[in-house]
C-alpha cells in the first residue's frame, strides 16, 4: 500500500512542474511585451530599430553666458525738482560667446551709454516694476546699438543684479 501512494504522487509533481514552467514563460513574455509596448508608445522605438535616422534633428539647447559690469552705474535722476541718486549693478546675457567678448572689449563705450540712459530716466518711473522693465529694454537696445556699430553680434538681455534709487 505504501508503494501505491508513492507512485500516485509522482505524476502530480510532474503536472505541477509543467504548470510552473508555463506560468513563468507567460510572465516573461508579458513583461517583454509591456516593455516593448512602452518604448514604442514613448516614441523611442523598439531596440535595434533605426528611428534615430528618420527623426528630424532638433535644435540643441545653448545655455546663456553672462558678463558682469563690475562697477555699478551711478547717476542722478530728476524727481519733482529734486535730484535723486540711482545705483544699478548690471549684467549682460547672451548665448553667443562672441557677443559677450565684444561687449567686454567695448565696455567703456557701453558703460557710458548706459549711464546716459539711466540718467535720462524719471525717478517715479524707476519706482515701478514696469518702469524697471522699460529701462532694461532701453539698455538692451543701447548695448545692441553699440555692438551693431562695431559690427559685432547682439546680446540677448540686460539683467539688474542690484537696483537702488534714493
Amino acid at each position: 500500500m505504501a508503494e501505491n501512494t508513492a507512485s500516485d504522487g509522482a505524476p502530480a509533481k510532474k503536472g505541477k512542474l509543467k504548470l510552473i514552467i508555463l506560468i513563468t514563460v507567460v510572465l516573461i513574455l508579458a513583461i517583454g511585451l509591456s516593455v516593448a509596448g512602452t518604448l514604442w508608445f514613448l516614441g523611442d522605438g523598439l531596440p535595434g530599430s533605426d528611428s534615430e535616422e528618420s527623426a528630424p534633428a532638433e535644435e540643441a539647447f545653448v545655455p546663456s553666458s553672462y558678463v558682469d559690469i563690475e562697477k555699478p552705474l551711478v547717476t542722478t535722476v530728476q524727481a519733482e525738482g529734486r535730484q535723486r541718486y540711482a545705483q544699478v549693478f548690471v549684467s549682460l546675457s547672451a548665448t553667443d560667446p562672441e557677443a559677450l567678448a565684444a561687449a567686454e572689449l567695448h565696455m567703456p563705450l557701453i558703460r557710458s551709454q548706459l549711464v546716459m540712459v539711466l540718467s535720462s530716466s524719471q525717478f517715479m518711473e524707476l519706482q515701478t516694476p514696469e518702469g524697471r522693465r522699460g529701462l532694461a529694454e532701453k539698455m538692451l537696445a543701447t548695448v545692441n546699438q553699440v555692438l551693431e556699430q562695431e559690427g559685432k553680434p547682439a546680446i540677448d538681455g540686460v539683467l539688474f543684479r542690484n537696483f537702488v534709487v534714493q
